[in-house]
């Protein structure tokens, strides 16, 4: 096996996905682009490697096993191991989502991609990043998760909007994250969350106030971190996020 480093970014194809798997390929990583729509991964992969990037198209949709098994072959024998995955891939499920009207089968979709598709990706890699001298795991969550930023002071300017059906599903993230360190805790593998903060990309019709690349940021920090960094925390630019 090659001593260069392995990522797999899900949902790599634009935004911030494309911008971790943008600044670990500068710090000289193979990525792993995984993304369910031809055309769009493989122009992303074209236009990492003219800016230098080993990248990778993997086809991938978290919501399907086959899919999501198949990538997890093709990595195996393309790398024989994975050193970082991060799980970026999700969905907002669009709006409104006032808690007493929304459709039942909003949450039931958002919470297929952004919880389920994690869990369902997570398992399939598991093997190859036990193969990893410094396996890393980060899950991309959202301040809009935090249950203690949710029930505080501010309402929206910290929060965002009512969205019974995508908020939950991250504080849904967080709580499963945690299950993974307490069951990997005699593991070397180092499981984090990450918010990126309010990015301008098309889940949110570009109103962020971040660009992508200020978003992918706290991802990358967590997917390279040092032998005995941080494990079972939530992070932001700033710090750590309260749960």
């Amino acid at each position: 096996m090659s001593d260069t480093k392995i990522a797999l970014v899900t949902g790599a194809n634009k935004g911030i996905g494309y911008e971790i798997a943008a600044g670990l390929g500068a710090l000289g990583w193979s990525v792993g682009v995984g993304a369910r729509e031809q055309i769009r991964r493989d122009a992303a992969v074209a236009r990492l490697r003219d800016a230098g990037v080993d990248a990778f198209g993997v086809p991938l949709d978290v919501t399907d096993d086959s899919s999501v098994a198949a990538a997890a072959d093709l990595i195996a024998e393309r790398a024989g191991r994975l050193d970082a995955l991060v799980n970026n891939a999700g969905i907002t499920g669009g709006g409104p989502q006032q808690p007493s009207s929304v459709d039942a089968a909003v949450i039931r979709t958002v919470v297929e991609t952004n919880v389920i598709g994690v869990i369902r990706v997570t398992n399939a890699m598991l093997p190859l990043l036990g193969r990893s001298a410094s396996p890393r795991i980060v899950n991309m969550s959202s301040s809009v998760g935090s249950l203690a930023r949710q029930s505080g002071p501010g309402g929206e300017t910290s929060t965002g909007p009512v969205a019974v059906a995508y908020a939950p599903s991250k504080s849904f993230l967080n709580a499963v994250t945690l299950q993974y360190v307490r069951e990997l805790a005699d593991t070397n593998i180092l499981i984090n969350c990450a918010c990126p903060g309010f990015v301008a990309t098309d889940l949110n019709g570009f109103r962020g106030v971040r660009t992508p690349q200020e978003g992918a940021a706290t991802a990358i920090r967590l997917a390279t971190l040092p032998d005995g960094g941080p494990t079972g925390g939530f992070f932001e630019d700033a710090g750590v996020v309260p749960w």
